[in-house]
This record gives C-alpha cells, sequence and structure tokens, in this order.
C-alpha cells in the first residue's frame, strides 16, 4: 500500500521551499500562508482526487462570503479526518466559479504539533494562512509540575492566538476550524467528539456554516503522518445552510437549561457535530452513488 512518502520529490520540494518556524512564539502565532509551497500540494490532491470530487453548497459558501465582504464575522467549521482536509478544501474551493477569492480569505486554525513536532508537515501546513493555538487536548496532558514551563508558554501563545483571532475577524478574514480539534481516529472514537472551546468561537462570531466531508485519499495510521497512507477516491464536500451563531448558541443554551444539563458550551458544541454527522451521513449516501467511489 502507498503512504504519503510516495510523494518524496514533491516533498522535497516543499521542505527545501519551506519558511515554517520551528518553535512557535506568541509573535508567531499569526502565520501568512506560503504561496510558493500550495501549488505542489495542489499536485498531491490532483493526483488523488477522482472524477466526481467537488462540493455541494457552493452556494452557501458564496452567501457567507457575501456576508464577510458586507463586514460580518464568518466562520466555517469542518469535519477532520486527515492532514489532506484542509488542502483539500482549498483546492476544490478554488475549482468553482469565485472560489479562489474565497479560499484566498482563509485563515485556519492549527495547532501546535503541526507546526513543531514534523518539518514536512509543518512544511505542507506552512501553505496555508494559520493562527497556531495550543488545543486544550493538548494541556490536558501536561503535568502541572513537571511541564510548568510549557504551561506558561502555551498560555502565552493562546493569548495571544485570541488577539490574533480578533484582529483577523475584524479585517475581513475568513476563519477555519475544525470543531474536533483533531483528526478522527476510528480507534478512539473520543476523536470525533467537538473541543469545548469552540463554544467561545461561535460567541465571537455572527455567522457559521458546517462542512462535511466524504471520502479520504489519506488513510489516518497510528504513527508518523508519513506511514498514513494514501488512495485515489471520490471526495465530497458538503456545506451549509448557514447558521446565525446568537440565535443558535441561544436556543442550545436554552435547550441544555431545560433538560438539566450543566456543561452548556459542550452543549453547544455536541449540537455542532450532531449537525455534521447528519450531513456526513447524508454526503455519504449521495457519494456512493458516484464512478469510482470507495
Amino acid at each position: 500500500m502507498e503512504t504519503l512518502s510516495s510523494f518524496k520529490e514533491i516533498i522535497k520540494e516543499a521542505l527545501s521551499r519551506s519558511k515554517a518556524v520551528s518553535r512557535v512564539t506568541e509573535e508567531t502565532v499569526y502565520q501568512p500562508g506560503n504561496r510558493e509551497i500550495r501549488p505542489l500540494l495542489d499536485k498531491i490532491a490532483q493526483a488523488l482526487l477522482l472524477p466526481g470530487s467537488g462540493i455541494s453548497g457552493m452556494e452557501h459558501i458564496r452567501a457567507l462570503y457575501a456576508k464577510l465582504k458586507e463586514g460580518r464575522a464568518c466562520l466555517l467549521l469542518l469535519e477532520h479526518y486527515s492532514n489532506m482536509d484542509l488542502t483539500l478544501f482549498d483546492y476544490l474551493l478554488r475549482q468553482e466559479e469565485g472560489g479562489a477569492r474565497i479560499a484566498d480569505s482563509l485563515v485556519a486554525i492549527a495547532g501546535m504539533k503541526l507546526t513543531e513536532e514534523n518539518p514536512i508537515v509543518a512544511a505542507f501546513a506552512s501553505a496555508y494562512t494559520c493562527i497556531v493555538i495550543c488545543p486544550s487536548r493538548s494541556l490536558q496532558e501536561l503535568d502541572p509540575e513537571k511541564d510548568r514551563d510549557e504551561i506558561t508558554r502555551s498560555v502565552l501563545i493562546n493569548r495571544a492566538a485570541t488577539r490574533a483571532l480578533i484582529r483577523v475577524k475584524q479585517t475581513g478574514g475568513l476563519v477555519l476550524v475544525f470543531p474536533a480539534g483533531t483528526r478522527y481516529r476510528p480507534w478512539d472514537p473520543e476523536s470525533k467528539r467537538g473541543v469545548r472551546e469552540i463554544d467561545s468561537y461561535i460567541r465571537l462570531f455572527d455567522y457559521m456554516l458546517p462542512v462535511a466531508i466524504n471520502g479520504e485519499v489519506l488513510h489516518i495510521h497510528q504513527g508518523d503522518m508519513l506511514e498514513d497512507s494514501v488512495s485515489r477516491d471520490v471526495v465530497r464536500l458538503s456545506a451549509g445552510p448557514i447558521i446565525e451563531c446568537r440565535a443558535f448558541r441561544d436556543n442550545v443554551r436554552a435547550a441544555a437549561a431545560a433538560a438539566g444539563v450543566e456543561d452548556k458550551k459542550q452543549a453547544a458544541v455536541d449540537a455542532i457535530m450532531n449537525i455534521l454527522e447528519q450531513m456526513h451521513i447524508a454526503g455519504e449516501t449521495e457519494r456512493r452513488g458516484l464512478p469510482g467511489a470507495a
């Protein structure tokens, strides 16, 4: 079975073009995309995507972008199955009419592991504009005594990331976040549960758009990313409809209170993940009817 390392020439070229930082600081949480690397990732996408791949609900993405241009704060919420998800979304978006300018406005929220643990992963991630954070799951793994310095650093990075997020929101960036906070790992059902801090994103934005992903070209492996297996497949993204953030959050919190649920923040995220799951199920039924779909 082929792995991502099969694209060794592209990987080598990406490393030569990479300007990714090896250690994130408060000053480097906002990282502009390296446009020299994006064409290399496009080559991988082109090699793996089968005919029929594309976006359903593109009209919802265009409508969200229109709201963004009107000065409203807008958020994209994507399912997360592999480290190719952002590449595939960006690539397929740019194949659509008007999609290139939308793709150029994207600012993704990325975890520190993408930039610090593996230079190849960091090079790939650096193709896209992002704000780097320390996810809550990573903080929970730290020992309060042994990792005191790292905890302090992570807290400072997250504060700087929040400031960067507010600036991006105010200057017309289309923020993209994976509400699960990590790739879905079939051996760990908890990895598909949304992270609690996504409620804070919903609170800060005016409109949000859920995007489901069906089809896989990169299959997660219990180890290094370069051991992830690759295959050609039909990949379909399903977007929309647009959700008004305040009304959604108020409704979920009211329902949680009525049901006696104490953690209203988690209830909001659970509701988002439920929407994405239902979209995923419907999208897979549609995708399975296309020629070549695995």
